[in-house]
């Protein structure tokens, strides 16, 4: 008899030349290696700044979704509702702005040995600008984990590695529409500095992640830990605000044994900046353990890095003082994604890595995940 269908999950990295660049996949597309209707997620590393005004996230979006409307068959608008897109702003130092599609096929296949590379995506209600940093972003993350989950057939939450969100943030106009709606309150929204605000989405995002995962002690989760609460925290989520929506986009990303990719994924959570071992322990943990940096047949076996990177807020880093926190030049988080950025490409060979900034409740001050998604069986 032949094998049974199952899934599987693709994982194609495609350079870009600036933002908009859509070239690259349309011509995967159009070879047939790319099935658009099998394109679950796409995640992307743009030049911009990564901060309120980085408007090229908001740019890559529209290019994706003018793009892939034809292939798909629908509208412009409705792409955003059939694939979770997730821009992330920043690539400072050696990062190469690129992105990653995820695509769910069915193929024939024996079960696999062990559990395999499994993808699922769900999305929140949208939520009004008051909601925003508070237990309502957290409990609607933690319900869209929950449904990803389940999309991907991950039953033990041990099993997810990664859990990717986008989040929305506050801006003047936002901001003015929460203090009409809350009838001359001095502030009804978290905070009024449109920066601050990225870091209570991510914040409260990732409180939603660590609740849907089990990481954080029964009883709750109240507005005031939000960026105070430093010690809970997600080793597994990473999140990412932007200006281009007003709902949470939810990628969860795991091993299971319900599905046959070729892939698998890994994690462990760096402790600082520079913490090489979890690095490295990662790409073990995929089945790439280095000797020094990756081999060629490695680095063409490493499908995808992914990592969080934010600058420690003692202003050290092992006792050694940092200045990221000090530069009024230049952003702090800009600093940090070029640091973890130098450190990962060092080991994996390749600068085309997904190291997002800004990661409160994403790991241990200072620190973040790192995550690895490995090919197993070479086609």
């Amino acid at each position: 008899m032949p094998p049974a269908l199952a899934r599987a999950c693709r994982v194609h990295r495609l350079p870009t030349s600036h933002p908009a660049d859509v070239a690259p996949l349309l011509d995967r597309i159009e070879s047939g290696s790319i099935p658009p209707a099998g394109i679950k997620a796409i995640f992307g590393k743009t030049e911009g700044n990564g901060c309120v005004n980085d408007f090229t996230r908001a740019y890559a979006v529209q290019a994706l979704h003018a793009a892939l409307a034809g292939p798909l068959g629908c509208s412009p608008g409705e792409v955003g509702r059939r694939v979770a897109i997730v821009m992330s702003g920043g690539t400072e130092g050696g990062l190469s702005p690129h992105i990653l599609v995820f695509t769910e096929e069915t193929i024939q296949a024996a079960p696999p040995a062990a559990p395999r590379l499994a993808i699922g995506t769900a999305a929140t209600r949208a939520f009004l600008p008051e909601d925003i940093g508070r237990t309502a972003q957290v409990d609607a993350t933690a319900d869209a984990v929950r449904a990803a989950m389940r999309a991907a057939a991950i039953t033990d939450p041990d099993d997810v590695h990664y859990v990717q969100v986008k989040c929305p943030l506050l801006t003047g106009e936002r901001i003015a529409a929460a203090l009409t709606r809350g009838q001359g309150q001095r502030q009804s929204v978290v905070t009024n500095d449109t920066y601050k605000s990225m870091g209570y989405s991510r914040g409260a995002s990732a409180l939603g992640v660590a609740a849907a995962l089990g990481e954080l002690p029964a009883g709750g989760i109240g507005d005031d830990a939000v960026c105070r609460r430093l010690d809970l925290w997600s080793g597994r989520a990473s999140t990412s605000a932007g200006i281009e929506l007003m709902h949470n986009e939810v990628v969860v990303l795991g091993n299971s044994a319900a599905w046959a990719s070729e892939a698998v994924i890994a994690h462990r959570v760096m402790r600082d900046a520079i913490d090489l071992p979890a690095a490295i322990g990662a790409l073990s943990d995929a089945g790439l353990p280095p000797d020094g940096q990756l081999t060629p047949q490695q680095r063409d076996d490493l499908l995808a890095v992914l990592a969080k990177a934010d600058p420690a807020s003692t202003g050290h880093i092992r006792g050694a003082r940092h200045i990221m926190l000090d530069d009024s030049d230049i952003n702090a988080t800009r600093h940090a994604r070029a640091l973890v950025g130098g450190v990962l490409a060092g080991v994996a060979g390749r600068t085309d890595l997904f190291v997002s900034g800004g990661a409160e409740h994403q790991g241990p001050d200072g620190g973040g995940v790192v995550a690895v998604i490995a090919r197993q069986c070479r086609p």
